[in-house]
């Protein structure tokens, strides 16, 4: 990642004592762990004029289903209204600013907050409150008391190609001139527009920051030496023909490389991780068909700022 490219100059206050000079190449380890510098990344990226990834369309195929995620520390939710839209929401009631939602997926009529039962249609609008009118004549919400004032918070969302990304800012630039036509390509090669199927889902934690993970798919170093099934096949080695594409503001990465169907001795000498009398059980595994939406390239590792990658 390259940092000085990404944090605005007014940035700077959150790296008072932290960053030596004003070069990029060597990165101060602290960038990774001050909480200052975090906070200051979660305000500017994840709740400033980003888009953040917060899943797919096939993940809520029809009225009422929800998925629910988080971009940063926020909690959001992903619904499908009636009218078949796509809405991300802010997963923060708007009467004491509870995670009213629970469960990771589901399908509801209705979003009701438990705690008091606060009820929000898939849209967000406030549907109803209980005793709103108090009881018997007394108490209740005040005379100016509005539903309409109190919708959740609704996120502007754009959607390609069964892809689904949100942002807190409204004034945040079109998804297109987010990713800029270079890496708009890649990541059109994988979502062209074909129905997306969910087969499952494989989680991992990592004791680290959203910093690491995107800084290591950015990384090219490290494929051709720690990774076997890459350096052993060929897919990713010293000696393959490769290229790193990024958008005019670097913010977005393509790592890219085309399969290399020989060996080369003096790239995989002295690398651990190649295992020369490696066999697979079915060789088909390996096998190139070029279809029209492939473009070449045999592995694309892409990095969109500062969500997501896609493999």
């Amino acid at each position: 990642m390259n940092v000085a490219t990404s944090i605005a100059p007014d940035a700077a206050a959150a790296f008072d004592g932290i960053w030596p000079d004003d070069g990029s190449s060597r990165i101060p380890a602290r960038v990774y762990t001050d909480p200052a510098v975090y906070r200051r990344e979660l305000d500017r990226f994840f709740y400033g004029r980003h888009w953040s990834y917060v899943g797919l369309e096939a993940e809520v195929p029809e009225p009422g289903r929800f998925k629910r995620t988080a971009i940063g520390e926020r909690s959001v939710i992903m619904i499908r209204n009636r009218q078949g839209e796509i809405n991300v929401l802010e997963n923060r009631c708007a009467h004491r600013a509870m995670r009213f939602c629970q469960e990771k997926f589901g399908k509801v009529k209705t979003l009701v907050c438990p705690y008091h039962q606060w009820n929000y249609n898939h849209d967000g609008k406030l549907l109803g409150v209980p005793f709103q009118r108090g009881v018997k004549g007394k108490g209740g919400m005040p005379e100016d008391f509005a539903l309409t004032d109190r919708s959740l918070r609704r996120l502007k969302v754009t959607v390609r190609n069964g892809v689904v990304f949100a942002s807190f800012d409204d004034d945040v630039e079109p998804f297109e001139d987010y990713l800029g036509p270079d890496v708009l390509r890649y990541f059109d090669r994988t979502f062209d527009g074909r129905e997306l199927v969910v087969q499952g889902y494989s989680r991992q934690r990592i004791p680290g920051n959203w910093k690491l993970m995107m800084e290591n798919i950015k990384d090219p170093y490290h494929p051709g030496l720690l990774h076997t099934w890459f350096v052993t096949y060929g897919l990713w080695r010293a000696d393959n023909q490769s290229q790193l594409v990024m958008d005019r503001h670097h913010r977005h990465a393509c790592m890219i490389s085309k399969r290399s169907e020989t060996v080369d001795a003096e790239v995989t000498k002295g690398v651990t991780s190649f295992r020369k009398n490696m066999q697979l059980n079915d060789e088909s595994l390996l096998d190139i068909v070029a279809e029209p939406w492939w473009g070449g390239p045999t592995v694309c590792m892409t990095t969109i700022f500062p969500s997501v990658i896609l493999q």
